[in-house]
């Protein structure tokens, strides 16, 4: 049996991935849904439930040059909106939800996309994941999006053991230091895109191998097969 890892172990092991990640990948914030502004931005990570950004990239061109503006999508009808989106998937609720937001940004907010994640996460649509992900990146605070790589990846690497998207959330705030909140989730879907992919994870390539326990122990079972 392998022996536990005390907590100023893990630390340490903690330290070690970020600077491995930092090395690998860089530190620019970096945003994969295309936008000019924030309310683009968050209509974009809206679009983004359940569908690839590279798919929601696709359609925001067009959509963003017919509704230029809250106030246009605050007023759009709801079947067209629907046909615009059609590709994203879930589009019946995704327009329901932009309409409903947008009104609220055009209503409480004077058209302006709040910066607090109380504010954020009262307009329809908008979670914890959305809310972080504004903070993030057009705001600058620091904060955690924990999408479906970030989760999958902290759990492998041990940094967090929790199901609930939140929960992880709080508990990589305990774990990670404050300046490397935002990069972390930047850094994790690089990762998980390319080396620590959902289905097979290719282990063997990942520069963080011997500081993984996931990968350790695929390796420990190698070689007592």
């Amino acid at each position: 049996m392998a022996k536990r890892e005390t907590k100023a172990e893990r630390q340490v092991r903690v330290l070690k991935v970020l600077e491995a990640l930092d090395q690998e990948y860089g530190i620019s914030y970096v945003c994969y849904l295309n936008h000019e502004n924030p309310w683009q931005l968050l209509i974009a990570v809206i679009l983004s439930a359940q569908c690839t950004d590279a798919r929601v990239n696709m359609v925001t061109p067009d959509l963003f040059r017919k509704y230029d503006s809250p106030k246009k999508f605050a007023q759009a009808d709801l079947k067209e909106l629907e046909k615009n989106i059609h590709s994203l998937g879930f589009y019946h609720m995704k327009a329901k939800n932009i309409i409903s937001c947008c009104q609220d940004l055009v209503e409480k907010f004077g058209g302006e996309v709040p910066r607090t994640i109380e504010e954020l996460t009262s307009l329809a649509g908008v979670g914890r994941k959305t809310a972080n992900v504004i903070l993030g990146n057009v705001y600058h605070e620091p904060s955690i999006v924990v999408d479906t790589h970030v989760k999958r990846i902290s759990r492998k690497l041990g940094f967090a053991k929790e199901e609930d998207p939140e929960k992880i959330e709080y508990e990589l705030m305990k774990v990670l230091p404050k300046e490397h909140w935002i990069l972390w989730n930047i850094q994790i879907i690089t990762l998980g895109r390319s080396i620590c992919v959902a289905r097979n994870p290719k282990c063997g390539q990942c520069f963080l191998q011997e500081l993984c326990p996931s990968s350790q122990m695929k390796t420990d079972q190698k070689r007592e097969a």
